[in-house]
């Protein structure tokens, strides 16, 4: 087979921290070709590295600080000449405010959301052509979709996109959802372009939106060209073979800080493989190390993100995550990473926090986590009857474990996700429930993410099959009835969900309690969680009441939050209470009530 000469990233920006860059050069035998820059002031080719495969160049290339914005011109020994440029950055590029507290963050699969254009729904050369009628296959959805929905988002109330992969993923099969990679620095033409994720990140910003980019640092798609033609022969672990399962991870996350671990259960977790169409990739080989941190880079800088989410984080190598943050965050030091860590266990969670200070010695860089123990505790608080160890106390056991955390102001919280049966599934279709648990997450410490659909109520019952779980949004797609845009064929439930969390989330925007407030909360009493957020402006009350009666609950117990005799407005039913000795909470009901000091 031969190959075109590509370069990798296909430009660098000039006064970035990030000075010394390393060019993948891919085409059939450019080992035995020598390369030279032209003389470009500020700019100097150190060396080249070659691996064993004959097929690769690395260049390493020096920018110093007084480099201009330009075109590099590099002569090859074969006359295979190219260009490479220089881009002048984004004013305050590095100084970019990440997601925070402040935020809420909508969370979308792209190809379920709205189909924004559908001249790209099949693409020629790609291997899987649109199915919008297999609960698993491609339905259309894409960037230009996102684009479209911008105002609604904004009428929402939301002020953070996280678009599950965007990226190439020419697979044969279930390619929708985006985790199997096959081209790290484009764009999948059935989603758009490169230009058009460049300009989602510019409209969104226009309506107050920032946009979190999901990446994928542990594995990669069997499509790629990776799997064909391997850059180095340690590029993929386990030689790049799956060997009919017996190299598949072993899921094992708690090896990682186990003092007790073989080296042998440490590498099956690390090393091992999802599945055959995902390769694990080996993050020790430095060569890699260095590609995944630059496109890193490369996205936050050429499409202005505000954050990333990492798939699958404790999977890759931990000395390259420590390296793959930090080097993010030395670049943009307001910037915000958040990883996934599927665990209900706190402890191993907490271990990835930056600043957490780990038994083993072990530094992480990585800002924030996703809190897996709060959205298991949620659900099982909300369906379990109430009792010293059920219930409300599953919440109030998790938040507790706060303490292991260094930073809970920036630990990611919610109900559910693209890859868990939805919250209103998971409560049973329960209206009322389905309220208290977001009123939760809106009004708990943390970084709230939601997913899509949740505010007009979509479910899966009865089944779990992720396709069912990232089914198509009302209003997206020609054959639906319902929409959720418009609000036309919407149930009575659907609007009065979408009123509920529309009011909590404008309210959230402008709280100083929410997004930045202290969190007290007492233990939970007859059915009762309550809890106070308080900032020097304000204190906002949350009253989650699980009976299925009136409760006159007393306030005694909240002295040291609540000054006595103090007028309250109710958020989310617009009344004023005078919180004297009792507060009425009307039967399975939340009740946020805010205090301006």
């Amino acid at each position: 087979m031969s190959y075109a000469l590509s370069v990798e990233p296909a430009n660098w920006w000039v006064g970035m921290k990030k000075n010394t860059i390393t060019l993948m050069l891919h085409e059939q035998n450019i080992a035995n070709t020598q390369f030279k820059l032209l003389p470009y002031q500020g700019v100097e080719l150190t060396n080249a590295t070659r691996t064993e495969n004959p097929n690769y160049v690395f260049l390493h290339v020096t920018i110093s600080d007084t480099a201009q914005a330009g075109t590099l011109k590099f002569n090859s020994s074969d006359n295979n000449n190219f260009s490479f440029s220089l881009l002048e950055r984004t004013k305050n590029s590095a100084e970019r405010e990440g997601f925070s507290s402040k935020d809420t963050v909508y969370l979308i699969n792209p190809d379920r959301f709205v189909n924004g254009d559908k001249q790209n729904d099949t693409v020629s050369g790609m291997l899987e052509k649109v199915n919008p009628t297999f609960k698993g296959g491609r339905h259309g959805g894409d960037i230009q979709g996102v684009i479209n929905a911008l105002p609604y988002l904004k009428d929402l109330g939301i002020t953070q996109l996280w678009l599950t992969p965007v990226l190439e993923n020419n697979m044969p099969d279930y390619s929708y959802h985006g985790y199997a990679i096959t081209d790290f620095y484009n764009v999948d033409p059935r989603m758009g372009s490169n230009s058009l994720y460049k300009s989602l990140s510019i409209k969104a910003k226009d309506q107050g939106i920032g946009l979190v980019m999901d990446m994928v640092l542990n594995h990669f798609g069997a499509e790629h060209k990776w799997m064909k033609d391997k850059p180095s022969k340690d590029w993929i672990n386990f030689n790049g073979e799956f060997k009919n399962g017996k190299n598949a991870t072993s899921h094992a996350r708690q090896t990682i800080q186990d003092p007790h671990a073989s080296e042998y259960d440490k590498r099956q977790f690390n090393d091992g493989w999802f599945v055959a169409s995902m390769p694990d990739l080996n993050q020790r080989q430095p060569l890699l190390s260095e590609y995944l941190i630059q496109n890193a880079l490369w996205w936050i800088e050429y499409a202005d993100l505000s954050g990333i989410r990492v798939d699958t984080y404790s999977y890759s190598d931990k000395a390259f995550l420590t390296a793959w943050t930090k080097a993010i965050m030395d670049e943009y030091p307001h910037f915000n990473i958040v990883g996934e860590e599927w665990t209900s266990n706190p402890a191993i969670a907490s271990y990835w926090q930056r600043k957490k200070v780990n038994q083993d010695g072990y530094t992480s860089s990585l800002p924030s986590i996703m809190d897996f123990s709060l959205q298991e505790a949620l659900i099982q608080a909300l369906n379990e009857e109430e009792s010293w160890s059920t219930g409300w106390v599953k919440v109030y056991q998790s938040l507790a474990n706060d303490f292991l955390y260094p930073d809970t102001d920036n630990i990611m919280v919610f109900a559910d996700n693209h890859d868990m049966s939805r919250v209103y599934t998971e409560l049973k279709q329960d209206l009322a429930k389905t309220k208290m648990a977001m009123t939760m997450l809106l009004t708990t410490r943390g970084i709230p993410q939601i997913y899509y659909g949740t505010e007009v109520l979509l479910d899966n019952t009865p089944s779990k099959d992720h396709g069912d779980i990232r089914i198509d949004f009302p209003g997206g797609f020609e054959h639906q009835q319902a929409n959720a845009f418009t609000g036309e064929d919407l149930t009575a439930d659907q609007h009065s969900m979408h009123t509920m969390m529309s009011a909590l989330l404008h309210f959230r925007k402008t709280s100083p309690a929410l997004t930045n407030g202290k969190l007290t909360h007492f233990s939970p009493k007859n059915g009762v969680y309550s809890y106070a957020r308080l900032s020097d402006e304000q204190t906002v009350l949350v009253f989650l009441n699980k009976n299925a009666q009136t409760i006159n609950q007393e306030l005694d117990y909240m002295k040291e939050v609540l000054p006595h005799n103090t007028k309250a407005k109710d958020i989310l039913s617009n009344e004023t209470h005078m919180l004297k000795s009792k507060l009425t909470l009307k039967p399975m009901s939340a009740t946020v009530l805010v205090i301006n000091k």
